[in-house]
Order: structure tokens, then C-alpha cells, then sequence
């Protein structure tokens, strides 16, 4: 595994760049919501597909996009959570009290499309297991 540290934007091509030359194996994208990637997703996605590289992005949003697949908890089902949360600090309870909660469920989404672009078959019970495919 090679990581790729990227803070900003103008960052991105360069480091996608020189890994290719040093590696052409895959690419994963990770990051909270308030990195770089997700603002720069087609930029991504686009070097993804430039360089031919199976991305797997933590964010269902990439695949649309032309993203590989993405594997990640559902950020609506988290931003309910936490408003859940607000509301209990609101009325009172101590947010040192409230305990750590992690996701609860994972979306597995697969680009049919990006796929068959990259010349992979996409197993059989790897398409059972997901949550959509997009086509």
C-alpha cells in the first residue's frame, strides 16, 4: 500500500500521476467528508479512468460518477444520527454522557459500466451482496 497524502486540490493529479508510474495495481479513496476528495470527485474518477486503476471509494457518491465501487455507511442515515444527538444535548444531557456510536450499516455499490470499461468481471456473489448496481 502506498498512500497517496493529498491537502489540496492542485495536489491530486500529481499524486495520482506519480503512483501510476510507481505502481498500477488500484487505487483507494478514503477520507472524512471534509477532505479534498469528495470536492474533487470527478476530477478523480477522471484520472481513475485516464490511468485505467479499479478505484474503491469510501463514498457512495463516486460511483455515479464513474466511480468502481464504493463501500461506506450511509452519510444521510449519519447526519439523522447526529441530529438525534443535538436534540439530546438540547434538552439537557451532557455530550460527555452520550456514547460513541458507529455505523450500523454499510452500502456495498458497484458501476457495472466502470467495470466491464476496465475489463473486469465482477464476481457473481460480490453482485449478490450489493447494495445497488449501477449499469
Amino acid at each position: 500500500m502506498i498512500p497517496i497524502g493529498v491537502h489540496e486540490a492542485d495536489e491530486i493529479e500529481r499524486g495520482i500521476t506519480n503512483f501510476v508510474r510507481e505502481s498500477n495495481t488500484g487505487l483507494i479513496v478514503v477520507g472524512p467528508p471534509s477532505s479534498v476528495a469528495p470536492i474533487n470527485r470527478d476530477l478523480i474518477v477522471g484520472l481513475a479512468a485516464r490511468y485505467h486503476l479499479p478505484a474503491v471509494y469510501a463514498t457512495r457518491a463516486f460511483v455515479p460518477r464513474g466511480g468502481l465501487i464504493s463501500y461506506g455507511s450511509d452519510p444521510t442515515t449519519e447526519y439523522r444520527r447526529a441530529a438525534g444527538y443535538v436534540d439530546r444535548i438540547l434538552k439537557g444531557e451532557k455530550p460527555a454522557d452520550l456514547p460513541v456510536q458507529a455505523p450500523t450499516k454499510y452500502e456495498l455499490v458497484i458501476n457495472l459500466k466502470t467495470a466491464k470499461s476496465l475489463g473486469l468481471d465482477v464476481p457473481d456473489r460480490l453482485l449478490a451482496i450489493a447494495d445497488e448496481m449501477i449499469e
